[in-house]
């Protein structure tokens, strides 16, 4: 009934009650609080939230138990977004915190995300590693007990959110947001209380773990078209979508199209350069040329990372970077620690369609300056041998070349990026050309030599 597959590179997943049950997650939160005690004398405290998948509740009390048999005391946020829970590892000033959630899966699945202080990541090299080492090993000295009290953030993190919104740049607005039966059901309607302006109509608000009306991951084209035709029916500004667990947004425009996240990444970067000129804003190695550009046209510093939040939020850290984005519609923030802040982003949108006094297709138009081909995905066994093979046949001619994710080789006027998938047996292609005739040329190309 265990499967070890369930420790990833960002945080532990898996179908349950099949990968995994609820005694196993006993072991992950006893392994868990042992691995934040490591070089810590003082009495620890963590956060606990967790999704409204059907199986979270379960899961929520079996890893609790987990954890208080370790000796370390719990604060439970209850029902949250991930973006909800960052904040609230850092607004109680707690020593980590676990997430019950699945993100954008399928809701037959579950598993935690896990960070330390300050709500930075726990990855597979920054301690999955370890933690499932002990719980494999399942031997965990026996303590005193941890305790546990229960706190609501929900007002506090509104709030928060709330105070990057300057409502007297907000003209009326039209707003249809997709929360697909997930956590970030709960926030729209208190956060639309406060923005008397702004109409919002939200689709599949109502909590059910089932995701009956479409999975809630925004990134397949299939789950956008409910929020695509709310937005042409209700004639919206703007369509937003969350994913399950809430830290992923994509973005429509008033004619239903969905906007890459690159672009967003290089529309904020234009807002925050106006009022902060000199910044660094970071972009993943996916994002179109149009981000880095849009970055030193506004007088910013652009800085270049490989795909993860893990990377992302450390390089942000290091370098102390004000914003960063990925393809996928995380969205970081200094000014929130450098975790994920969906709302900071919706908001500087609608004050940019508001003072811009244009439609948002029209602001999003001068950003879209190459044909630019999105992900498109590749079943291969042997990822590293193709990966080699596609550099051999493109090597020699005029072009740099990067590894540091994948192999992205730019030729001035194109670049392709081959990347292999962490968790399945795909390699992911993205081709950005001048025009879409050469884009499909190059892909029939390089996809020639994938099926050799």
């Amino acid at each position: 009934m265990f499967s070890t597959n369930i420790f990833k590179a960002y945080d532990i997943r898996g179908v349950y009650k099949q990968d995994f049950e609820a005694k196993d997650a006993i072991k992950i939160g006893q392994a868990f609080a042992e691995f934040l005690r490591t070089n810590k004398r003082k009495p620890l405290t963590v956060i606990v939230g967790r999704d409204n998948r059907l199986s979270s509740p379960a899961l929520t009390k079996a890893i609790k138990e987990g954890i208080k048999l370790q000796g370390v005391n719990i604060i439970d946020i209850g029902l949250s977004t991930t973006p909800m829970f960052y904040f609230g590892v850092n607004f109680l000033k707690a020593d980590g915190g676990i997430m019950v959630t699945a993100s954008h899966n399928p809701p037959e699945y579950n598993g935690f995300k896990m960070v330390r202080e300050e709500a930075i990541p726990i990855s597979e090299d920054s301690g999955i590693k370890e933690i499932k080492k002990m719980v494999l090993g399942g031997k965990f000295t026996k303590r005193k007990p941890g305790t546990e009290i229960k706190k609501n953030i929900t007002n506090a993190y509104i709030k928060f959110n709330l105070d990057f919104l300057d409502q007297s740049k907000i003209a009326p607005l039209k707003i249809a947001v997709d929360t697909a039966n997930a956590s970030s059901g709960v926030l729209i309607p208190k956060i639309a209380e406060k923005i008397k302006k702004t109409k919002f109509y939200h689709l599949f608000s109502e909590l059910d773990g089932r995701f009956p009306n479409h999975n809630p991951d925004p990134l397949t084209k299939e789950n956008l078209i409910h929020l695509q035709k709310e937005v042409l029916k209700k004639k919206a500004d703007l369509g937003v979508a969350f994913d399950g667990d809430g830290d992923r947004t994509v973005f429509v425009d008033e004619k239903g199209k969905a906007i890459s996240g690159d672009l967003i990444t290089a529309l904020i970067a234009k807002i925050i350069l106006r009022e902060k000129p000199g910044e660094k804003i970071l972009y993943d190695v996916r994002s179109s040329k149009t981000v880095g550009e849009v970055i030193k046209e506004n007088n910013g510093k652009p800085v270049f990372c490989r795909v993860g939040h893990s990377f992302i939020k450390e390089k942000m850290r290091q370098e102390d970077i004000i914003f960063g984005g990925e393809l996928s519609g995380h969205y970081y923030l200094r000014e929130n620690h450098f975790c994920e802040t969906p709302f900071f982003v919706l908001f500087k949108i609608m004050e940019e369609i508001s003072q811009e006094k244009k439609p948002f297709s029209k602001i999003i138009k001068p950003l879209q300056r190459y044909a630019y081909s999105g992900e498109i995905n590749f079943e291969v066994k042997d990822k590293d041998k193709t990966m080699k093979l596609i550099e051999k046949h493109f090597k020699g001619k005029k072009c740099k070349v990067s590894h540091l994710d994948g192999t992205k080789m730019d030729f001035g006027d194109w670049w392709f990026l081959v990347r292999p998938s962490n968790t399945e047996p795909l390699l992911r292609l993205i081709v950005e050309t001048k025009d879409k005739k050469t884009m499909k040329e190059k892909i029939k190309k390089i996809e020639g030599i994938i099926k050799k």
